[in-house]
């Protein structure tokens, strides 16, 4: 397609240095951005089956987190869940099942995306996890190639998307496909950078009369 080995060079180049920037994109993020709140949908699209399409579920929430390995998802639409990191229990609450799963946060919660963008205290810690690679720009973002290095997971790859006409860059967007081929885009917006969040904002109790399964 390319004739022109100059051509080929110097594109190249050009790509190389857009890659690293991703790269930058995410260290810049994790250096800086202590806490954070914004809105987010996500789209999760399963395998096709033989003779079946693929089928995708969108829901949306809000997400807030505070460095180190605190955050909260919270799923409204269309169906209400909770994800709560305290710092030291991952909780999973079901409301229409009315019911808690509470989980040792240390256990579960390095080679997870949420790492990536919300616990981890630093980019050493995340190698420490990841295998982490620049990728081409892509949809106006760039990104990061995030492999999990434990091989008995049931994370393939997460690529994390940046907004880098700001500073520091903006995280847009998450992607994640499991070992089963399950495809999870997360889209964020209206992010805020840094903003104060009460002591209380990663607190979670049971809610009275929920089942509690603690694993």
């Amino acid at each position: 397609m390319i004739k022109n080995f100059f051509a080929t060079v110097l594109i190249a180049v050009f790509a190389h240095s857009s890659w690293a920037n991703g790269l930058e994109s995410l260290e810049g993020f994790v250096k800086t951005v202590s806490s954070g709140r914004a809105d987010f949908t996500q789209v999760v699209t399963a395998p096709a089956k033989e003779g079946q399409s693929a089928r995708s579920k969108t829901s949306s929430g809000t997400f807030e987190f505070s460095r180190p390995n605190r955050f909260k998802f919270i799923y409204k639409k269309p169906f209400e869940q909770s994800i709560v990191a305290d710092g030291q229990t991952l909780w999973l609450y079901d409301t229409d099942l009315n019911q808690v799963t509470a989980r040792k946060q240390s256990a579960v919660l390095g080679s997870t995306p949420a790492a990536l963008i919300a616990a981890a205290p630093d980019l050493r810690a995340l190698q420490a996890d990841f295998t982490l690679t620049a990728a081409p720009e892509k949809d106006g973002l760039q990104w990061v190639v995030a492999t999990p290095k434990a091989r008995d997971g049931q994370l393939q790859t997460v690529r994390v998307g940046f907004r880098a006409d700001e500073k520091p860059a903006v995280l847009a967007a998450l992607e994640i496909l499991d070992s089963f081929g399950q495809r999870s885009v997360l889209s964020f917006s209206k992010l805020e950078v840094n903003p104060n969040l009460p002591s209380d904002t990663f607190q979670f109790k049971p809610p009275k009369g929920a089942d509690v399964i603690r694993q």
